[in-house]
């Protein structure tokens, strides 16, 4: 049965949504992580369960309210809403701060990261031998995927529809990112960057009345993209929270100690001092040569001075971590 939640906490949730799709597009932080934070993550995956054959009698039958309560779609709208805008305004503001100020961002995610490993660990209750076994394994599997190496762009319909699948994971999944993810299937780029922008531009375009865009074989070739894309991912929540919502019913302690493990094991991934992802130094994508997109080697490094700049991004990793604990602090206080 759907919540009925009075207008601030309508914006809330928006705004939680703005903050979730602001992560997802972030390579290396998890969008899943920030609902687990938020309180918001296993209503997230129960709301995404109940797109099923039920709910699609109630659409069939014409019982649009009965669908929207059972769905709990107002709560998904919502969430869903503030996600898709982030992609067009916050977003937007991070990519600007990863182009100029990409040390500092990148040592905020790592804070927080931190501080959300003490957040979902403390209520997890007793540790036995199983759960710490499962813990080591959500490790390994996190800093394994983190040293993977990038693969190249692959605009094949098909494969765009995997993709937005693999993608979603990180919605469902606290600590896999899934910008991550697609750069490693080497579409971080084609997906998340030029297609967002060409939607983007035709959307503004046939707002002021110029439909001619639409002529354009360049950008229908990206609206194809993208549109798969989406299609994907909207399968991949649907499929993936079945299963989540599953394993977290019968096996809710091991699944939380592997994903405590998996976001400890994505810190290597937002490790601050290391080489841009998907631009050079001058914010310019790399060409291979034949003209197409590719991923800068992606490195770490410890930082070889104790510069005004290192103390900055400790400062950020401090902020990042206290910001969490705020937050801890004040769901404590209302409770």
């Amino acid at each position: 049965m759907e919540k009925q939640r009075t207008f601030k906490q309508k914006l809330i949730l928006f705004l939680k949504g703005l903050v979730m799709g602001a992560a997802n597009k972030v390579p290396g932080v998890s969008g899943g992580t920030v609902s687990f934070v938020f309180g918001f993550y296993e209503e997230l995956i129960y709301s995404f369960r109940k797109v099923n054959l039920n709910a699609l009698k109630f659409l069939l039958r014409g019982r649009f309210k009965s669908f929207f309560q059972y769905t709990n779609a107002q709560f998904v709208a919502l969430i869903m809403a503030g996600s898709i805008f982030s992609y067009f305004s916050i977003s937007l503001i991070l990519d600007y701060f990863l182009k100029y100020y990409e040390l500092y961002v990148w040592s905020w995610f790592f804070g927080m990261i931190i501080g959300s490993i003490y957040y979902i660990g403390k209520d997890f209750g007793e540790w036995n031998r199983k759960n710490f076994v499962f813990l080591i394994f959500g490790i390994a599997l996190g800093l394994g995927i983190s040293f993977l190496t990038p693969a190249r762009e692959n605009d094949n319909l098909w494969f765009v529809f995997v993709c937005g699948i693999i993608s979603v994971s990180g919605i469902t999944l606290p600590g896999l990112s899934g910008s991550f993810i697609l750069i490693l299937l080497g579409n971080y780029v084609l997906l998340l960057v030029d297609s967002v922008n060409i939607l983007l531009n035709v959307f503004t375009n046939l707002v002021s009345g110029n439909f001619e865009v639409l002529a354009d074989p360049i950008k229908i070739r990206y609206l194809k993209i993208i549109s798969v894309f989406t299609a994907g991912s909207a399968f991949g929540l649907v499929s993936i929270s079945h299963v989540l919502g599953y394993v977290l019913k019968r096996w809710n302690k091991i699944v939380n100690a592997i994903i405590i493990g998996f976001i400890t094991g994505s810190l290597g991934i937002v490790w601050p001092w290391k080489n841009k992802i998907y631009t050079n130094n001058n914010g310019d994508f790399l060409l291979d040569q034949k003209g197409n997109k590719v991923i800068e080697n992606y490195k770490r490094y410890i930082p070889e001075t104790f510069s005004l700049e290192t103390f900055l991004a400790i400062f950020f990793i401090c902020f990042g971590i206290g910001l969490i604990l705020a937050i801890d602090y004040y769901e404590r206080r209302r409770k």
